[in-house]
Order: structure tokens, then sequence, then C-alpha cells
């Protein structure tokens, strides 16, 4: 009977451990993450949306210097959460991602018009399967990729007023073009729900190289019709409204 009554002592203060591990109601901490050729400056619509909400933000700047680095960055920004978080990605951010997703913290992945690679492969990689409309991309002679400035706009900004897309091209932060070259090693996704956004007028990432692979990751996908690669800055309720249905488990 002892013997019995301590098993039973053992397995309630297992359920109550579980239970505190797993705190009810939405995940409230979300980790923002940008895309090659931009900083973090342009989450700001959607950090202002999800803190009025109730959510606590982080916004990664990333040095874009190697793929290694700036997957450490990003759990840099995990790390200062205590408990779960929605991992959110634009463009070049969701390769970043998939692999920073790994960490415990990480309750769900988000991707707004942003690749989503599998094991082994590269954001080139899905470029060279679907390519997009722009061209515009160049490379430094010490190897950086940038967006050509005379179509910046049109291929990246098209939807922000020409002044603020303008200054964007300007502040570019070039991109370190072995990021683009270093595979996945574990795809987070493949082990965590995730939700995503397709940018259907989007010239820097082919949309229906989107949808199949949010298809592919069985996310659930939702789609802005006439939306540029800059989405999070055109349409920032809408993505704030997706990061909120994936901290809530809710699909679009």
């Amino acid at each position: 009977m002892k013997m019995s009554l301590t098993l039973l002592s053992l397995a309630l203060a297992a359920v109550a451990g579980n239970a505190l591990a797993t705190p009810p109601g939405p995940v409230k901490s979300v980790v923002l993450v940008h895309g090659a050729f931009a900083d973090g400056s342009g989450w700001a619509d959607v950090t202002k949306i999800l803190e009025k909400d109730g959510y606590t933000v982080s916004v990664v700047q990333q040095p874009e210097t190697s793929f290694g680095e700036d997957v450490k960055a990003t759990q840099r920004a995990i790390d200062s959460f205590d408990g779960p978080v929605v991992l959110v990605g634009h463009s070049y951010g969701g390769s970043i991602i998939t692999e920073a997703g790994n960490d415990p913290k990480v309750a769900a992945l988000v991707y707004i018009a942003a690749f989503l690679p599998d094991k082994g492969e590269t954001t080139l990689n899905l470029i060279d399967k679907m390519p997009p409309a722009s061209k515009g991309i160049k490379k430094t002679p010490d190897g950086y990729l940038y967006l050509d400035p005379a179509v910046f706009a049109a291929d990246f900004a098209a939807e922000l007023p020409k002044e603020q897309a303008h200054f964007m091209a300007q502040s570019q932060v070039l991109t370190a073009a072995e990021a683009f070259g270093t595979p996945i090693t574990t795809p987070a996704w493949r082990n965590k729900p995730s939700w995503a956004m397709v940018a259907g007028s989007d010239r820097s990432i082919n949309p229906d190289l989107e949808r199949w692979m949010y298809k592919r990751a069985n996310s659930h996908v939702t789609e802005v019709k006439g939306a540029n690669h800059a989405v999070y800055m055109s349409h920032p309720k809408e993505v704030a409204q997706l990061i909120e249905q994936a901290s809530k488990g809710v699909k679009p």
C-alpha cells in the first residue's frame, strides 16, 4: 500500500511539473527576424500592434555576415525570454528560423513571404527552383549581395511610399553570399507547427515557390493578394493577425 501511494504521489508530481512547464493560454512572446537587404526597423508597425495586444517582442538585428552568425543572433533573442516564443521570419529570415527554431523554447514558426528550406537545402537552391521576377541581385567583389537600388522599390517595396522605398534602398544591409549557400541541417518545421503568408505579387520570391514550400511543410497558410515582398511593412495588421493566430494555435 505504501508503495502504491508513493507511486501515485510521484505520478501526481509529474503531472504538476508538466502543467508548470506548459503555461495555459497563448504564447505571449514573439521574436521577429528580418530578411536580406533590410534591417529590423521594418518590423516597427507589426511590433506596435503586437505590444498593444499584450505581446512582448524582440526584434533580431542579425549581422548578415554568415548564416551561422545570423542563427546565433536569433538564438540570443530567443534566450532573452524565460518562456515559450513564437519565432517569425521574413524572406531570408525564413531560412534562419528554420534552423534556430529547433530551440526548445520555440512553440511555433511563422513564415512571412519567406524561404522555408528542408534538410540539405539552401536559400539559393530554392531561388533556383522557381526564379523570382526580380533580376536585381548584384554581388560585390568581396562576396556580398545587394539589391540594385534602381529596382529596389519595384522589386522589394512596391506598395510603400517612394521616399521610404528609396531610403530603404540606400540603407540596405548587404548580405554575405555564403549565407544563401549554407544548407539547413535540422529543419524545425519538421517537428513544430508552422504558419505562413504568401505575398501574391512578390517579385523577390516567386509566389508559386512560397505556395509550394508552405504546402510541403503543411503550414497553415494565408495569402494577401497583390502584396509585394515587404508585406510585413505594407500589411502589418494582417501579419500581426497571423502571428497572433500562431500564438494561439489557430488556423487562419
